[in-house]
Formats: structure tokens, C-alpha cells, sequence
């Protein structure tokens, strides 16, 4: 079921939560990555592996995870778990990115891609305003109530997958198809192990952003210990085949010298199946697509800072639900963060950096699993990773080596969102200090 009710707050069932992880996932990254990675691997086997691979990790994060929330069941994402498994303070830098870098600037840029896709088809319209319009509309939709924002959420994720899955099948019938060998050869596998294939892997990543989605709302989950495992793996490897898929639609339909730098992938490609025509149903369909993307991470981000705000006394406000259980003052915090973004941020910039700073905490997440383990060996598990110890250490492993290689090569934006990252922790030490027991007496005294 996609909602239920219990003592009068509206729970979310598997088919929401799952929508909501493919919904996440499914944005802006599929249809602007490839140009940014041709340039750096140009064979079209290694481009497709990059999707496979980053695909595995995905799936490895989401085993890991699953244990976690099931074990673990509160809304708030790493925020929670972090400062669970490790310290407050690590939990709350983590969701301090995450309610900046991790959600309110990839909807900015979903918001953003509809606007241009939009204005593509009708010159007329302002994108940017266009932009904040959709992104308000849909913060007042999921602030109306959870039953609507479900509902909203669902039919919205369907129409993405039906309309993937239709411009996928048109592909094949392209009037001039490209060659491409699914063969190996020996230069194609050392392109695998190359740095450039690496950073190539950032991309990814952030096209794969969202496998966690579910976690953030596990307290608002029915039956969690159950449903959060699914929701998050089959929610993921769904998205894995329909990106191997599309990856592979792009490549087939396109030149790959036409690829390189290009941000609008999808409308090149359906330019090549349909023709001019094609090329502009396409920026038409990504718009109807992006909506979705815009709901999920409304949906979602806002029960980060509730749950930081039910912590932290300087953040309470944002901790508040109304009668509804609807966290409308999170709600109100991401729309002005994410609106901030639209009017000021640069797409390839705010994707490295939050794609670094949202791998870095992923990372220790999955990482947690073991320390949970060791330090929590009675914690009831209702679910335990599948392939552990295998799996977590497949997902740690891989972030690592693309982290090193991502900091190496785009060392500035990496340093800015290490900077925005220590924004947070500093913001948590004048909480701690101003609110601290010690202080409390000390004015009594």
C-alpha cells in the first residue's frame, strides 16, 4: 500500500517509500552526465561500465543501509545514524550538508533543468522563475498532507518510469544507429583503472544519489524493519537497469564526438530518434520527469532539519510538525534554501562538491554497519546486510578511491564543500556551548 493510517498520523507503505528512492535517483544526473564523462573515456563500453559499476555501489550502500534504518528506524537519514553510531557532532555536519549540499541544491538544479526544458519548447516562458514557481507549488502540495504528497509522489514516479521506458523502446528504431561493440579489448580495460575513470565516477555518483531516500523518512514508514530494506533494494536496482539502459540509448543514437561537454544528452538523443520535432516532445517529457525528481526531495530533505531541530534547542522551530505530523516549518526552510540556490548556483560547481561531501558521509554510514556491530552486538536486527562482510567493504573501498582521485583532480571544489562541511560542525560547537549544562549553572550561580 502506498499510506496508512495509524493513531491519526498518516505511515508511508512500501510502494511510496520505493517511489520515493527511484524518484530521488532519477533527475537531473542520467540526462546531463555522459557529456562531462566522454571527454575522459571515450569508448563506449568503459562509459557504460561506469554505470554498472556505480550501479554495484549503489546496491552495496543499500544493503548496508537497510540494516541500519531497520535497526535503527528514525527519520533524519545520516543525521541520525552518525550521531548514533559515532558522535552528534559528526551526525550533525552530515545533516547539516545534506539539508544544504544533499537536498536543497539538487532540487535547485532539478528545478532549474525543468525550467530550461521547458523554455526550450515555449521561448516565452522565464525558466528561473518558472523554477521557483514548481518548486513552491510542490512545497505547498507536501505540506497540505501526507496521504496527498504520497499520491502525488507515486502517480508522478509511475509516469518518469513509463515515459523512460517508452523513449528507451523508440531507440531502437533511430534512423542511423552508432556501432557499439559490448567486446572488451585490452585499452578499453585499462581505461577501467585509470583516474580519469574515477572522476568519471562523481557523476555517477550523483546520478545515483537518492538510493538512501527512504532512510530519511524510516520513523514515518510502516513497518519499517520490513519495508525499509525493500524500498531501498529494489527501488535501486530498478534505477541501475533503467540507467545501464538509457546510457546505452544515448550512445546508440548519438555520435560520441557529439557527446562531449553536451549538459542536454536527452534532447540530443531524441533529436537523433524523432527528429527536431522529437528533440522538443523530449524537453517536454525531462520537464514532466523532473517534477518528480523536485517532489521526491521535497518529500524527503525537509525531515532531516525536523529531526535536527527536535535535537539541538537554536534549531527547535524546525523540529515542529503540525496536526497532520507534517513537518511544515522544515518544509518552508529547504523551499527558501532551495530557491537561494536557483538564483545564484552553477550546475558542474554545487555537483562536485555536494557529490563529494554527500560520498564522504555515505561512506561512514555504510562504514557504521561494522561499527554498530562491534560496539552493539544485542541491538535487535531485524534485518541484517545481505553478502556481509563483502558488501560494505565494496562500498566503502570503491568511495574511497573515487574521493582520493576526485580531491586530486577538482581539488577547489572539493575544499569548498570540506568548507561548507566545517560551517556546520563550527555552528554545532556554539550550540553545545551555549546550551550546555555547565553554562546553565554557571548563570544560576
Amino acid at each position: 500500500m502506498g499510506t496508512s493510517v495509524s493513531s491519526g498520523i498518516t505511515k508511508i507503505g512500501l510502494v511510496t517509500a520505493t517511489s520515493l528512492v527511484i524518484a530521488n535517483m532519477v533527475g537531473t544526473g542520467v540526462f546531463t552526465s555522459l557529456g562531462f564523462q566522454v571527454g575522459e573515456i571515450p569508448s563506449p563500453l568503459p562509459l557504460i561500465l561506469l554505470w554498472v559499476v556505480g550501479g554495484i555501489i549503489a546496491l552495496c550502500g543499500s544493503l548496508s543501509y537497510g540494516e541500519l534504518g531497520a535497526a535503527l528506524p528514525r527519520s533524519g537519514g545520516e543525521y541520525h545514524l552518525l550521531s548514533t553510531i559515532y558522535h552528534p557532532a559528526i551526525g550533525f555536519m552530515s545533516g547539516w550538508v545534506s539539508a544544504t549540499l544533499g537536498f536543497g541544491a539538487p532540487t535547485a538544479l532539478a528545478a532549474i533543468a525543468l525550467g530550461k526544458y521547458t523554455a526550450a519548447v515555449f521561448p516565452f516562458v522565464n525558466e528561473t522563475h518558472l523554477a521557483g514557481g514548481a518548486v513552491v507549488a510542490i512545497t505547498a502540495i507536501h505540506s497540505y498532507s501526507i496521504k496527498t504528497g504520497s499520491l502525488f509522489q507515486v502517480s508522478s514516479t509511475a509516469l518518469k518510469v513509463l515515459l523512460i521506458l517508452v523513449f528507451i523502446a523508440a531507440a531502437f528504431f533511430t534512423p542511423e544507429p552508432q556501432h557499439i561493440s559490448l567486446i572488451p579489448t585490452w585499452q578499453e580495460l585499462q581505461l577501467i583503472i585509470t583516474p580519469g575513470f574515477a572522476v568519471a565516477l562523481i557523476y555517477v555518483s550523483y546520478a545515483y544519489t537518492g538510493w538512501n531516500a527512504a532512510v530519511y523518512i524510516a520513523g514515518e514508514v510502516e513497518n519499517p524493519e520490513k519495508n525499509l530494506p525493500n524500498a531501498l533494494f529494489s527501488g535501486t536496482l530498478m534505477v541501475l537497469i533503467l540507467y545501464v539502459c538509457l546510457n546505452y540509448v544515448f550512445l546508440y543514437s548519438v555520435p560520441m564526438t557529439e557527446l562531449e561537454d553536451v549538459v542536454e544528452v536527452g534532447f540530443l538523443s531524441a533529436s537523433r530518434i524523432f527528429g527536431q520535432a522529437g528533440g522538443e516532445l523530449m524537453s517536454m517529457v525531462i520537464s514532466l520527469l523532473l517534477v518528480s525528481t523536485v517532489s521526491a526531495m521535497v518529500f524527503v530533505g525537509p525531515r532531516i532539519s525536523m529531526t535536527m531541530g527536535e535535537d539541538m534547542p537554536l534549531l527547535s522551530v524546525l523540529g515542529k510538525k503540525n496536526a497532520k505530523g507534517i513537518p511544515v516549518n522544515a518544509l518552508l526552510f529547504q523551499m527558501t534554501v532551495t530557491l537561494l540556490f536557483i538564483y545564484t548556483s552553477s550546475f558542474e560547481q554545487v555537483l562536485i562538491y555536494a557529490s563529494f561531501m554527500l560520498t564522504l558521509f555515505t561512506s561512514m554510514t555504510v562504514f557504521g554497519v561494522f561499527v554498530l556491530r562491534w560496539k552493539n552486538p544485542e541491538l535487535p536486527r531485524p534485518y541484517k546486510t545481505w553478502g556481509y562482510p563483502i558488501t560494505p567493504a565494496i562500498y566503502v573501498l570503491l568511495s574511497l578511491w573515487i574521493m582520493i582521485y576526485v580531491l586530486l583532480d577538482k581539488t577547489t571544489e572539493t575544499l569548498i564543500g570540506l568548507g561548507i562541511g566545517a560551517a556546520g560542525l563550527i555552528f554545532y560547537a556554539i550550540n553545545a556551548l551555549w546550551f550546555s549544562p555547565s553554562s546553565t549553572i554557571t548563570e544560576k550561580e
